[in-house]
């Protein structure tokens, strides 16, 4: 039987027979988010491969909304694909937001957004913040309110791949892991449950302050780089999801917010030199 879970501001009904996904998803996901709402946004299934794959080199297969946008992939991916599925849906096919690929932090009210492509390192600083103080909003889609600096969380598990695994684990012996998913695509792939802060407060927006394009570089010193408005405006617009498809309302939304905000790349290597950065970014205004 479906289970419905509830992620402000979206409602995800699950349909999987796959304990592996069902395990996961009741170790990361809080009780509380388990509910039976009275509007389901979107209706996934992470079904069984077709012909011998049902029996042999057994895969999964997601659909949302009886569609299928991916191959299958091995049975052991599945959570993995659930939650990549979970991504595509709102990506895809949400337009009331404009949408960044970035991880979104909050201190108090005040949020800094990491928008970044993949490899950069910003869902190990995202890990990271949100377990020295800061409250996640999303690790992977910023959710921006049109024309203003309001952003809304989406809190979900964090995503870690490859070195940073091993990196989060000695970090954080006592936080709340996915099974592995070796060999992806992606590489080797875990989720991480953010702290309670961050589900508690999973309905509390929170006001950007500042835009931070991070990459990581082993060694590197802390390197800032403040962008102007033409340089923010592009790097904004190439990790954006939708903000071509909403037209004038995605281009005004995106020029407001690098008018009104600091913008800045970083390469580092030292995340307490990035927090300390980023505390007196938020001091400064």
């Amino acid at each position: 039987m479906p289970v419905q879970l509830s992620l402000p501001p979206f409602c995800f009904s699950i349909d999987t027979a796959n304990s592996l996904v069902s395990e996961n998803l009741r170790r990361l996901y809080p009780v509380e988010a388990f509910t039976q709402a009275a509007l389901v946004d979107y209706h996934l299934q992470l079904l069984p491969g077709v012909g011998i794959h049902r029996f042999y080199h057994q895969q999964a297969r997601f659909l949302c909304d009886g569609r299928e946008p991916f191959t299958p992939l091995p049975a052991a991916h599945g959570y993995a694909m659930l939650e990549w599925g979970m991504n595509w849906a709102i990506a895809s096919q949400e337009f009331s937001h404009v949408i960044v690929h970035a991880g979104v932090l909050a201190f108090g009210d005040h949020a800094v957004m990491f928008p970044a492509p993949p490899g950069s390192g910003k869902s190990t600083l995202t890990l990271w913040l949100a377990f020295h103080g800061w409250r996640l909003l999303s690790d992977e889609m910023g959710l921006l309110v049109p024309n203003s600096l309001d952003v809304l969380p989406f809190v979900r598990p964090i995503c870690l791949k490859n070195r940073s695994i091993e990196l989060a684990k000695q970090w954080l012996p006592d936080a709340v892991y996915s099974t592995i998913c070796h060999d992806t695509h992606k590489g080797d792939v875990i989720h991480v449950s953010p702290p309670e802060l961050s589900w508690q407060h999973k309905t509390r927006p929170a006001q950007l302050r500042a835009i931070v394009f991070p990459k990581y570089q082993a060694g590197s010193a802390l390197q800032i780089t403040k962008l102007n408005q033409a340089q923010a405006f592009m790097e904004l617009a190439n990790n954006a999801f939708n903000m071509s498809l909403l037209g004038q309302l995605g281009f005004d939304s995106a020029l407001l917010l690098v008018e009104q905000l600091p913008v800045y790349q970083i390469q580092y290597a030292d995340l307490s030199e990035v927090t300390q950065f980023l505390h007196e970014v938020l001091d400064a205004i």
